[in-house]
C-alpha cells in the first residue's frame, strides 16, 4: 500500500505508531486515510529506531490507557498499560516536539502528547458523564463543540460535528502551549492544539474510522500538506 497512487511520487513519509502487535483495524484505517490525503505511511513498534529524521510528520495513534505514573499520579481504577509502548512514543513526541514536526494525537496519542508537556489526565470519565453515553462506540454518537476561533474550527468548520468515543480518559490539567480546541456535551475536551505551531494537535476521538466523512479526512490532509512544508523547508534550509 506504500506504493505510488496516481502518478503521485512527493509524498511526505508519515510514521504511524502502535504497539508492538496487534491493532490491525486501527492501523489499517490509518494508513488508508495517510494514502488518501497524499502521504507515505511508515508504521512504528516498539523497538524500532527512534529517528525521526527520515520522517515528515507524525500520528501516535490510540490504544491503551497511559501509565499513570508518567504524569506523577497513582493509579485510580484498573487499566491495561504497556510501558514499552508508552517509553517508544514519548520518544517519539520528544523528538517531534524538538523538531518541531507536525504531529496528530489519537486519543491515547493525545493524551500522552498532553503528559509528555507536562499536563494531567482523568482517569475514569464514568462519573463525569452526565448528558452523553458512557459506552464506547465506533459509530458516531457524540456531538463535538469546537472553540471559537480555534484553529480546529477553521478546519472543520462551524456547523454540527458527530464524533465516536472508544476513550475511557481524558485530559485534565493542559501541557504546556496547549489549548482545548474542542469539548462534547459533558464539556469533557475532545481536542487539543498548539495555535502557534504549524500542525501540532490532539483529538480524543478517532477520525480513522470516520474517514467516510469529508471533514474528518480533512484532518489527514491537513497534517500531510503541512508535512510536504516540513520537509521541503528542511530539504531547503540543508542546501
Amino acid at each position: 500500500m506504500d506504493g505510488e497512487i496516481g502518478g503521485v511520487t512527493d509524498r511526505p513519509t508519515i510514521g504511524v505508531t502502535g504497539p508492538q502487535r496487534g491493532a490491525v483495524g486501527p492501523r489499517s484505517c490509518i494508513h488508508l486515510g495517510v494514502l488518501l490525503a497524499g502521504g507515505k505511511p511508515r508504521h512504528l513498534r516498539p523497538g524500532d529506531p527512534l529517528d525521526t529524521s527520515a520522517l515528515d510528520g507524525v500520528i501516535i495513534s490510540g490504544g491503551h490507557d497511559v501509565e499513570p505514573t508518567l504524569y506523577k499520579a497513582a493509579a485510580e481504577v484498573e487499566g491495561r498499560y504497556d510501558a514499552e509502548r508508552d517509553a517508544f512514543e514519548s520518544s517519539i513526541i520528544d523528538c517531534a516536539l524538538r523538531d518541531e514536526t507536525p504531529l496528530l494525537g489519537i486519543c491515547r496519542g493525545a493524551q500522552l502528547l498532553n503528559v509528555r508537556l507536562g499536563g494531567t489526565l482523568f482517569q475514569d470519565l464514568s462519573k463525569r458523564r452526565h448528558k452523553t453515553s458512557k459506552r464506547r462506540f465506533l459509530l458516531p454518537l457524540k456531538s463535538l463543540c469546537l472553540a471559537e476561533n480555534s484553529r480546529l474550527e477553521a478546519l472543520l468548520g462551524e456547523a454540527d460535528i458527530r464524533i465516536n468515543s472508544l476513550h475511557n480518559q481524558s485530559i485534565n490539567e493542559l501541557g504546556q502551549n496547549l489549548q482545548v480546541s474542542g469539548r462534547d456535551l459533558d464539556d469533557i475536551v475532545q481536542a487539543v492544539e498548539n495555535p502557534d505551531h504549524r500542525f501540532l494537535f490532539g483529538v480524543q476521538w478517532h477520525p480513522e474510522f470516520l474517514i467516510y466523512a469529508a471533514r474528518q479526512r480533512r484532518l489527514f490532509k491537513e497534517l500531510v500538506a503541512a508535512s510536504r512544508e516540513y520537509r521541503d523547508r528542511r530539504s531547503a534550509a540543508s542546501k
